[in-house]
């Protein structure tokens, strides 16, 4: 009796298959494994993992395991690099952001160069000094926009200012993203 030998199908990332599109206006630079891309908005650079193979192909940019085998580690590797390389090519042509709130009698934010000032109840006022690279606003006192090229960076200093004074469970003061619920605990009942 002949052993029937099951072909054996290699499965690649969902995501990573997809092509990366490059808008008009943006430029891409591959030398082997660093990747800067340019555009209206800045410039974003980054080193991609061995195991992965990046190239341009006309107005799109490909991603491609090194080695074709069915270990999962490649294959998610290749989206994860493909998810960042989309990212940069977004974060160079619009932009990312990120608001947060300010909620509690007295607290108030203000821009002032390359320093936010925060009043967030405590004895002292708090400054953060911007980062390199971010853009911060403040439409209004209880309102901070945090903008950048990188969505990594721009989510990081967003975490780092609400980190200051996260909105406690009780009455929901503190520093929140704007659209974050809060779950509200009840008092403590005599």
């Amino acid at each position: 009796m002949a052993s029937v030998v099951k072909e054996q199908k290699i499965r690649t990332s969902r995501v990573g298959k997809k092509p990366i599109p490059v808008p008009a206006g943006v430029s891409v630079a591959i030398e082997g494994q660093d990747v800067a891309i340019k555009g209206a908005k800045g410039v974003a650079e980054l080193r991609v993992h061995p195991w992965v193979v990046v190239q341009r192909e006309g107005d799109t940019i490909r991603v491609a395991a090194r080695l074709v085998t069915n270990d999962g580690k490649h294959r998610a590797m290749t989206g994860t690099m493909r998810a960042l390389l989309n990212n940069m090519v977004i974060g160079v042509t619009q932009g990312f952001e990120r608001k947060l709130q300010l909620v509690g009698v007295g607290y108030k934010a203000q821009a002032q160069g390359s320093v936010l000032n925060l009043t967030l109840g405590f004895s002292h006022p708090v400054e953060f000094k911007i980062p390199e690279g971010i853009a911060i606003q403040t439409p209004s006192q209880t309102e901070i926009i945090v903008r950048g090229v990188d969505k990594q960076r721009v989510g990081e200093v967003a975490a780092q200012i609400r980190a200051y004074r996260p909105p406690e469970p009780y009455k929901g003061k503190g520093v929140r993203y704007s659209g974050e619920t809060i779950i509200l605990k009840e008092a403590k009942k005599k």
